[in-house]
């Protein structure tokens, strides 16, 4: 092995990773809610572990800003809370090869993977459904009308061209919305005594609250759907 230069050897061993702000900088465009708080938030619940100088500063390596990356898209478009993000790069981290919740593995194949925006057109063609069936999705509250959409509205658009077939509309889906509604009554009421304190550790903390809550719930949805499925078949 060649002997290192005198240049290397003064080097500091944080050379090349990125400070906060750099992170910020890099992530913020995919991210706009991304901030200083939330990155400390993430490492205090040990999801990301970022070098320190000896003054105490916190450096991020490029493997650093890809998991940040994939663990904020697993929040923002797929609402997973980070209990279940943090098992899955453990399992990860551990050499073992798991799988993420239902229906996820095919929209999320690598932890390196950066969340891709589709178009109109480009979402209509990646779901193999009509322009017609995404307006009535749009209306029937099933999707957020915006400029580009994420991979959620992929899942669910491919999921609409599926329930078609079997004759189920989107309009047949309106109640859905409803009952989303409802369930973020019970997220927000559940939240006051976190939200009263209107810092940005809180404002962090009552998100993933809301997340954790949230995962609860569909465990809830998903027991009384396989019930009365099991009374339908009996």
């Amino acid at each position: 092995m060649p002997a290192r230069s005198s240049a290397e050897a003064r080097r500091p061993a944080t050379a090349g990773l990125l400070s906060i702000g750099q992170v910020l900088a890099k992530l913020s465009p995919e991210f706009p809610d991304l901030t200083p708080s939330k990155l400390r938030f993430l490492e205090e619940r040990n999801l990301v572990a970022p070098e320190r100088t000896d003054s105490g500063y916190r450096k991020f390596s490029a493997a650093d800003v890809d998991r940040l990356r994939f663990i904020l898209t697993m929040q923002r478009d797929h609402y997973l809370p980070l209990k279940v993000i943090r098992e899955h790069l453990d399992d990860l981290d551990a050499g073992r090869t798991p799988r993420l919740p239902v229906g996820l593995d095919a929209a999320v194949p690598s932890i390196l993977s950066s969340d891709r925006r589709y178009s109109r057109e480009e979402l209509i063609r990646e779901a193999q459904a009509t322009p017609g069936l995404l307006s009535d999705a749009i209306s029937a509250s099933l999707i957020t009308p915006a400029d580009t959409f994420g991979d959620d509205a992929v899942q669910v658009l491919r999921a609409l061209v599926e329930l078609q077939r079997t004759g189920i509309e989107p309009r047949h889906l309106r109640g859905f919305r409803a009952s989303a509604e409802r369930e973020l009554g019970l997220i927000e009421s559940a939240l006051i005594p976190v939200s009263r304190r209107n810092d940005a550790s809180s404002r962090a903390k009552a998100a993933e609250l809301a997340r954790e809550i949230a995962s609860q719930l569909e465990i809830v949805r998903s027991s009384l759907i396989r019930s009365a499925l099991g009374r339908l078949q009996s």
